[in-house]
């Protein structure tokens, strides 16, 4: 079983694919997003290290952590989002290798894909055989982010401006998806990568 990471830039169409890559090819999709809300749920590691770091008013009625609330505390503080950084990437990570071995012990999946957009600022290289990057031009994912998410143009470029640059991503990752076209035009490059897997 191989493990394909992905990424690339918010806009790029990852979803898409990711939906594309488990529907019809069998893959295994791991999402670290998703992962990272389920590391915090209460009973787990992450979740008594948060609320000893951030103290009780993160929690919600509901004795959850209320996320809202945890941004607020975070985006305010450099040094405390990245004392929450070093409890969540490492939890998430843990159980993207735990979701690995199970995959490969259940024995029906062709390969596992982990989709983190920063995989490669966590070294996920460490843990797949293969990197690829999504890549859309920027004009084409800000007109997809104002179209599907609503988000005005100014909240759009301080996004894509605060995420890592083409080259960052070329140089890291071992294939490029094109998905600037039709999306018949993406799934014919992920079937021939997936064949030359």
């Amino acid at each position: 079983m191989w493990v394909i990471g992905i990424t690339g830039g918010v806009g790029a169409g990852k979803s898409e694919i990711l939906a594309f890559l488990e529907k019809e090819c069998g893959a295994r999709v791991f999402q670290a997003d998703l992962a990272g809300h389920l590391v915090m749920e209460p009973g787990t590691e992450a979740f008594d290290r948060i609320a000893a770091l951030f103290g009780g008013g993160i929690l919600g009625e509901d004795g959850r952590i209320d996320r809202r609330a945890l941004g607020a505390v975070v985006f305010a503080d450099e040094k405390k989002r990245e004392a929450l950084n070093e409890i969540i990437h490492p939890a998430v990570k843990a159980m993207a290798l735990k979701e690995i071995v199970r995959a490969r012990e259940e024995g029906r999946y062709p390969f596992f894909v982990i989709e983190a957009a920063l995989l490669i600022e966590d070294h996920y290289e460490k843990i797949c055989d293969e990197l690829w990057y999504i890549y859309v031009e920027d004009e084409t994912r800000k007109k997809r982010l104002i179209f599907s998410r609503g988000y005005d143009a100014k909240k759009v470029a301080d996004i894509i401006s605060s995420q890592p640059s083409k080259d960052i991503y070329l140089k890291h990752c071992d294939r490029v998806i094109d998905n600037n076209g039709v999306f018949a035009e993406t799934t014919e490059q992920l079937d021939c990568a997936i064949k030359d897997l």
